[in-house]
């Protein structure tokens, strides 16, 4: 277990700053901004008290937007991965692929550079710490798309299916560079540690660094220390009488995600101050923004929206963005109108630092450099459209044209202070800010130019737009590698608790093979390190601040598996805690699908892991 460092790096040594002003076309090292881009999860526009919130109290983020260029009109998805592909790509999330946070919709295709590609090959150090959620393995994971070094979690939350097994929050097995290490202490404090430690490292040897800080908090499970959850529940216990009623369970969700805001809210603080005291304030260009609208937002406050995550209203997708550098020559602190959105960011640091960005490279969002410089304002006749893969909830099967296929009409198209919502409600948030009253048919005029643009956009991408990108198989850069039913095609079994309770779902794979060979795919209900058998059942289990849920035995039999054309059958003996295939694999694009039954035959559900090795020659 990797132990914790002292007071951590504020005892360090100050050093002068080794950056300058950035405006040469061709920066060199020593006068290169560094970069730290803070990314939150689950917490909505109102989480922070300097939005109104009267209940959690956020003084960090209060200063750091008081000192920032703030953009008020900023919008991302309405759900994780979606926003995080734009974020890193620059691009939509119907053309790049990540457009769900499970359910084989993760994968960012290959063929676009991400943000770390262009600030690894522009000369800058990059690593990731915390949340990537845009593929779990080769090649989709970080350190196969720019990132140099890596502290990470798969899939979309700690205790997600392929995370290490009864990871809690605390004390958690992550991913560094690709081997699971143990890291001391709670997430959001790992995390900013581990960020500023590398970040201290990076400056030391005199190199400008881009960190992706990428918060856990504040995605359920609900999980906080006690003084956190302690000080909220005050706080809220002093202000509840302001709020509808709300169930028991709910308000204790409640006071967890709120302690969690304030947890962040101290890391940022602390970030704040190791730039301060590490020199490194002046000329390093600090983002905040939050993934998508709030969890809790619309039970308690929602800064005067309507809506929260997952929706299209705009407490879905409005988040906050802060951008600070004190010596980029910035405009004024302050608010900036106009619509902007999260695909933004890599074009404005494309051309605010000058990175070098391939000829083929193209972006969906625009710079917003100008507007940062005071140069010029956003334009004011800018449409914007959001649109994602929507949750397969009730999905059993893999099946065409369920919830989760990507549909054109399923957009918000955002223009000015209109609306219009799924191509068949439009709101004007100038009157009706709470989105109440539908006036399409009072402005027809209005509906048919956002109707025309959306066409436009969904005409650029429709070709591709329900195109699978595959999980490799048998590429040497990852052999073996464990495939989890995260990637069911439009299935959705994403969370432990969903493989403690034995969720009886199946679905396919889409799988690339990297090499024609003999394979071994080894089928388990339960991971490796749980140490539990395919029949066994689960006890309620014990955390660190929690329960997590008991789960039934299986009554398994007989396992089967097909890939491509090949199906193959096998009983099961009754203390397996796995069940082992081999067959002989041609490269190419195929898909998979395994099966657990009982003596009668009936079908128990899909194997949750499958481990695939390609053999070696014999």
């Amino acid at each position: 277990m990797k132990p914790l460092t002292s007071t951590l790096l504020f005892c360090i040594s100050l050093l002068p700053s080794l950056l300058g002003h950035c405006q040469a076309a061709d920066p060199q090292p020593a006068s290169r901004p560094n970069v730290v881009v803070v990314i939150t999860d689950d917490q909505g526009y109102g989480e922070l008290s300097c939005h109104g919130n009267p209940v959690l109290e956020t003084p960090h983020l209060d200063r750091l937007a008081s000192e920032s260029v703030r953009l008020v009109d900023f919008h991302v998805a309405p759900m994780c991965t979606p926003t995080r592909g734009q974020l890193m790509t620059g691009v939509d999330a119907l053309r790049n692929g990540a457009m769900n946070v499970s359910s084989g919709r993760t994968l960012l295709r290959r063929e676009f550079p991400t943000i770390a590609n262009l600030f690894a090959d522009s000369g800058w150090s990059t690593g990731l710490f915390g949340k990537w959620h845009l593929g779990d393995a080769y090649p989709y994971r970080p350190q196969d798309r720019g990132f140099q070094e890596s502290v990470w979690f798969p899939s979309s939350h700690i205790n997600s299916v392929p995370d290490a097994w009864n990871n809690d929050y605390f004390d958690d097995t992550y991913l560094h560079n690709g081997r699971r290490e143990t890291y001391s202490g709670y997430t959001t404090d790992v995390l900013f540690r581990e960020s500023m430690e590398w970040m201290q490292a990076e400056a030391d040897a005199g190199r400008p660094f881009f960190c992706y800080l990428a918060t856990a908090a504040a995605h359920q499970p609900h999980f906080v220390p006690e003084k956190y959850r302690l000080a909220a529940r005050e706080k809220w216990q002093a202000a509840r009488d302001q709020f509808p009623a709300m169930d028991p369970e709910r308000e204790e969700q409640l006071v967890r995600f709120l302690g969690m805001c304030a947890n962040i809210d101290d890391n940022i603080g602390l970030l704040e101050r190791f730039l301060t005291q590490s020199g490194l304030r002046e000329n390093t260009v600090v983002v905040f923004l939050t993934d998508n609208g709030s969890t809790f937002g619309p039970r308690y406050f929602n800064a005067g929206m309507t809506g929260g995550k997952t929706t299209l209203w705009e407490g879905g997708h409005r988040v906050p963005c802060f951008v600070r550098w004190p010596s980029g020559g910035f405009r004024a602190a302050g608010d900036v109108a106009g619509l902007t959105q999260v695909q933004d960011l890599l074009p404005t640091f494309s051309d605010l630092l000058k990175l070098k960005v391939p000829a083929e490279a193209t972006f969906d969002g625009t710079s917003l450099a100008g507007v940062l410089r005071g140069e010029s304002d956003v334009p004011e006749d800018r449409m914007l459209v959001i649109n994602y893969s929507r949750m397969p909830f009730k999905a059993r099967r893999t099946m065409p044209n369920n919830n989760a296929v990507p549909r054109r009409e399923r957009a918000a198209v955002l223009w000015k202070h209109w609306r219009l919502l799924e191509d068949k409600r439009l709101y004007n948030l100038d009157a009706d800010p709470l989105q109440q009253t539908n006036v399409i048919d009072q402005h027809p005029e209005v509906a048919a130019a956002m109707r025309e643009h959306l066409d436009a956009w969904w005409d650029r991408l429709k070709t591709n737009v329900n195109e699978f990108q595959p999980s490799v198989i048998g590429d040497d850069s990852q052999n073996p590698v464990r495939l989890t039913a995260c990637e069911w095609a439009d299935v959705f079994i994403d969370q432990q608790s969903q493989v403690r309770r034995g969720d009886r779902k199946n679905g396919i794979w889409h799988l690339e093979v990297a090499d024609s060979g003999r394979y071994a795919l080894t089928l388990s209900r339960w991971p490796e390190e749980s140490g539990l058998g395919l029949r066994d059942g689960i006890d309620e289990t014990p955390v660190a601040d929690g329960v997590f849920t008991e789960g039934p035995a299986w009554p398994v039999a007989v396992a089967r598996l097909r890939v491509g054309e090949q199906r193959l059958r096998t009983k099961v003996d009754p203390d397996a805690s796995s069940v082992r295939f081999e067959l002989t694999l041609p490269a190419g694009r195929t898909t998979m699908q395994t099966w657990f039954d009982d003596d009668s035959g009936n079908e128990i559900c899909g194997a949750y892991y499958v481990n695939v090795e390609r053999l070696a020659d014999r």
